[in-house]
């Protein structure tokens, strides 16, 4: 008979949210920032020295861990201090995303209007009947069909041509991106940086420019000042007690699959624990989640040279890191991710089998060692999906409270239960 126990697992809402309590914002005219030590979290202190000599030998600038909004670590590399500001690279589409939120509550556009309402006919070379099908919804989720083999950040018509119909096909393209900054700019009648300010940056005490170099605008500010950011998206766009955000449709869905061709893409946010994920610069469909040593609902703004904001809602983490590129041999976006999150995780101490299950009882969810899953009768379950390692779906059952194990090879699996509710949990399990 197959035994069934939990290794190196969590559990958490991936859908409908889990709501973050209790945090903790500094003060907006202050250097002042609440600190929580490691300690005192129980993690793994002696571990902490290998993660500093791996941020320093990978080339970072600036490293910085917020829990519950304290700050548990900062640290700074190579003659960066607090005080000097980075560039985002795209990391700053993220914060456009946010900018972009702003402008759809305050009734200055709407997701599904034509970009044409804001750029004007001409804006391509694909004529008025191609431009209007383009939304502003397709510029946020790389969707818009233009073809980025033309050119990757030139924003002149001539530089846009169509290759898909919007919304059928994914492809990573600067140039769409861009052009978000004149949607702005044209439906509010104010300034980027301006509306920046004067809608976030001075409600949260974040300073900041976009800068423009070349074909993009470039966001620079200071780590702590992206760390206010994040710490305001896992807040659900709320300060310290009050909504700045009004938008609580737009912030559920930016960091849920926002398409069903990549589905590790949001509105211009990434995001792990999906089936499958296309890559910056490919068409190639990689299996399984984005960073599997990640906590599955993690969501993060990345950028060129490993800029890097990591979300976790449902750690109440907020993970800056900025600098130069890690590894000089690749260009893989995401080749510092996984190295980095499994020394993190470590330092952590992910939960004991025996937290574990306390924490799915509250939840409903009863384990059971005798090579079945048991899901108590409480749950309204609407479909279970066992996945495995690489995040292929292996078996899907629907309404049931009870999963044999004894055909499955031995090895890591995810278990992810949706109830009629919507709420999704899910948990790895080892069999063996």
């Amino acid at each position: 008979m197959i035994r069934l126990s939990i290794v190196l697992s969590f559990i958490f809402f991936l859908e409908g949210g889990l709501v973050s309590q209790s945090l903790y914002y500094p003060p907006l005219s202050t250097a002042q920032w609440k600190t929580k030590s490691p300690e005192s979290l129980g993690w793994n202190i002696n571990l902490i020295p290998d993660l500093i000599n791996f941020l320093d030998s990978t080339h970072a600038k600036s490293f910085i861990v917020l829990k519950d909004g304290e700050l548990v670590m900062e640290y700074y590399f190579h003659g960066h201090d607090a005080a000097k500001p980075w560039y985002w690279a795209s990391a700053g589409k993220s914060l456009t995303s946010i900018l972009i939120a702003f402008a759809e509550a305050d009734g200055k556009l709407n997701l599904q209007d034509s970009s044409l309402k804001y750029l004007g006919s001409g804006w391509t070379s694909c004529g008025i009947q191609a431009e209007e099908k383009i939304k502003v919804y397709n510029h946020i989720t790389m969707t818009t069909g233009l073809d980025e083999s033309v050119s990757f950040d030139c924003t002149d018509p001539t530089c846009l041509m169509c290759k898909a119909e919007p919304g059928t096909r994914w492809s990573y393209h600067n140039s769409p991106y861009t052009l978000l900054d004149k949607v702005i700019e044209s439906a509010t009648g104010q300034n980027l940086n301006l509306y920046f300010k004067n809608k976030l940056g001075d409600k949260i005490g974040a300073s900041g420019l976009f800068i423009k170099l070349g074909e993009d605008n470039v966001f620079w500010s200071t780590a702590r000042n992206m760390a206010r950011f994040g710490l305001f998206v896992l807040g659900h766009g709320v300060w310290d007690g009050k909504k700045i955000l009004d938008n609580e449709t737009f912030i559920k869905n930016m960091s849920q699959s926002s398409q069903s061709i990549n589905p590790s893409y949001g509105y211009l946010w990434w995001l792990n624990g999906k089936e499958k994920f296309i890559l910056p610069g490919s068409q190639l469909v990689f299996n399984g989640p984005l960073i599997p040593s990640a906590p599955m609902d993690m969501f993060a703004a990345l950028g060129k040279n490993d800029q890097k904001l990591y979300i976790v809602p449902s750690q109440n983490l907020v993970i800056v890191r900025m600098g130069d590129i890690a590894f000089d041999d690749s260009p893989v976006p995401i080749r510092l991710d996984e190295p980095l999150w499994k020394k993190l995780s470590v330092i952590m101490n992910t939960p004991t089998p025996t937290h574990l299950i306390q924490n799915i009882s509250k939840e409903k969810i009863s384990w059971y060692s005798r090579g079945n899953i048991h899901i108590l009768n409480e749950v309204d379950v609407m479909d279970v999906t066992l996945m495995n390692l690489s995040g292929s779906f292996i078996k899907v059952l629907k309404a049931t409270h009870e999963i044999a194990l004894d055909d499955f090879a031995s090895g890591i699996y995810f278990v992810k239960i949706k109830n009629k509710a919507g709420k999704i949990f899910l948990n790895k399990i080892l069999i063996h």
